[in-house]
Order: structure tokens, then C-alpha cells, then sequence
């Protein structure tokens, strides 16, 4: 949308205004807008932003709907959320000496010649039991309990086992 410049000068000259305000007229002004008092914990300087918020708002449109629905996952969730690969997104992975080339396309991946909706799909069709497809790629790394990155877990591997499965610090013996 495009706006005129006198509209944008217009906007920017009441949120300067609605800086200047004093508490007590912010949340008059508050009352007036939203039809309720603002919450109490809200600082002078919250109570500006939100309301200087809403008339930009209302001038050039809220958030795109996607965007809000990234956003709310994230609230919800508490981390960020999945991102698609892009279209012509090569994945190589190497499994039991057997290489696996993985496209992205618009409708999901491309392995062998055949279309997939999901990389967990692939992932199992390779190895035969239940894997998390990006993980499997190398797109996500798993943590351990303790915080520890698997990677660095992995480079342990190498380190024998006591018979509770637990790691030995002896080294292994000829």
C-alpha cells in the first residue's frame, strides 16, 4: 500500500505527541482506544508504544498472516520454528557406504526419482526404521541431557563401554 507523505507526516506528528504525554493522559488515551484500562504493570513509556503501535496499525495494516503465525508457534513453542529449505535444495547424505541425494522442491523432496512430503519419509525408506528426517540430514543436531552437543557425544564413540553402557576414561587395550 502506498501512503501519501502528509499521511505518514501526519502519523509521525501524533506519535511525537503521544510521546509527550504524561502517564495519567497515556492511559486516558489508552482507555479511549482500546475500550479498557491498560494493565497496571505497564510502564509510561509500554503504554506509548502500544498505543503509538495501534495507530500504525491502523494506517498502513497489522502484521502479514503469515508472519503472525510464525510468531505465534514461536510464543507457544518457545523455540524457533522449522524453516522449509528452499526450492533446489541439494541434501547429501552417506549411509552404510551408500550416497543419498536429497532435492527440495516446491511439493516437498525429490529422492530416486520419486517425490516425498517429508524428509522423515526418505530418512525411514533408507535406513529402514523410524528416523527424524532432518536430523538424519544433518539439518537439526540432537542434545543430550546434559546440554552436550551429539556431535561432540558421536566423537566418543570410539571410547569403550563399561558393561552398564557407560563410558570407560581407560583407553582401549590391543
Amino acid at each position: 500500500m502506498i501512503q501519501r507523505s502528509s499521511d505518514r507526516e501526519a502519523i509521525e506528528a501524533e506519535i511525537d505527541r503521544i510521546r509527550s504525554l504524561g502517564l495519567d493522559d497515556l492511559r486516558a488515551l489508552w482507555r479511549t482506544t482500546f475500550r479498557s484500562s491498560p494493565p497496571k504493570g505497564l510502564t509510561k513509556d509500554l503504554v506509548a508504544r502500544f498505543i503509538c503501535w495501534h495507530i500504525q496499525e491502523q494506517a498502513f495494516g497489522g502484521l502479514d498472516p503469515q508472519i503472525a503465525k510464525v510468531l505465534d508457534g514461536f510464543a507457544r513453542n518457545g523455540k524457533p520454528p522449522d524453516r522449509r529449505l528452499k526450492a533446489g535444495t541439494v541434501l547429501v547424505r552417506e549411509y552404510q557406504g551408500e550416497r543419498h541425494t536429497v532435492t527440495a522442491v516446491p511439493g516437498g523432496y525429490v529422492w530416486r526419482e520419486n517425490t516425498y512430503a517429508s524428509l522423515s519419509t526418505i530418512a525411514r525408506a533408507i535406513t529402514g526404521t523410524a528416523w527424524n528426517g532432518p536430523r538424519f540430514f544433518g539439518l537439526r543436531t540432537r542434545r543430550s541431557h546434559s546440554g552436550v552437543p551429539a556431535e561432540r557425544l558421536a566423537s566418543d564413540r570410539d571410547r569403550p563401554t563399561r558393561r552398564n553402557g557407560s563410558r570407560s576414561s581407560a583407553k582401549a587395550q590391543p
